[in-house]
């Protein structure tokens, strides 16, 4: 039973860690590359957005950096079945590539009667690329600080 026990708190410390790692990942890296898009000529979205969001009225950035640690989450339990061989920073850029940004472009348009793509337009679909790939890379990074921050008790 103690196995059991101790699996169980692994795996929720592995969660949180996970949520916010992708979370601290948004509110710097996400947003600063945002930020950082209109010097390389790409407008797509405003950073750190204050713009209230449904249902709660909570600002744009912290909702997405929510949203970003429930990301964080699947992050970790993926990463932990990836090969250790494979270097971090592109499992996290190809994760952030990969999920978050295609649901960005295809489900929640489609739950929110928005079009796919960003209806194609080039600097959003850019942007949101370019983005998510740094903040994936960014999401190793702040896990295997928090794991130094938080330590196994033993």
């Amino acid at each position: 039973m103690q196995n059991a026990t101790m699996s169980s708190e692994f795996t929720a410390k592995r969660a949180l860690i996970g949520f916010l790692a992708a979370f601290l990942g948004t509110v710097t890296v996400h947003q600063l590359v945002i930020a950082a898009l209109p010097f390389i000529g790409i407008n797509a979205f405003p950073a750190y957005s204050l713009r209230p969001t449904a249902p709660f009225g909570v600002p744009l950035f912290l909702s997405l950096a929510f949203w970003a640690g429930v990301w964080g989450i699947v992050y970790v339990f993926i990463a932990d079945r990836v090969p250790k061989t494979l270097n971090p920073l592109l499992v996290g850029a190809l994760f952030g590539i990969l999920l978050p940004t295609l649901a960005s472009w295809t489900i929640i348009p489609a739950l929110k009667g928005q079009p796919l793509f960003f209806g194609f337009n080039s600097a959003r679909i850019a942007a949101a690329t370019i983005a998510n790939s740094i903040w994936g890379a960014s999401i190793p990074l702040f896990c295997d600080w928090l794991s130094r921050v938080f330590p196994n008790r033993t």
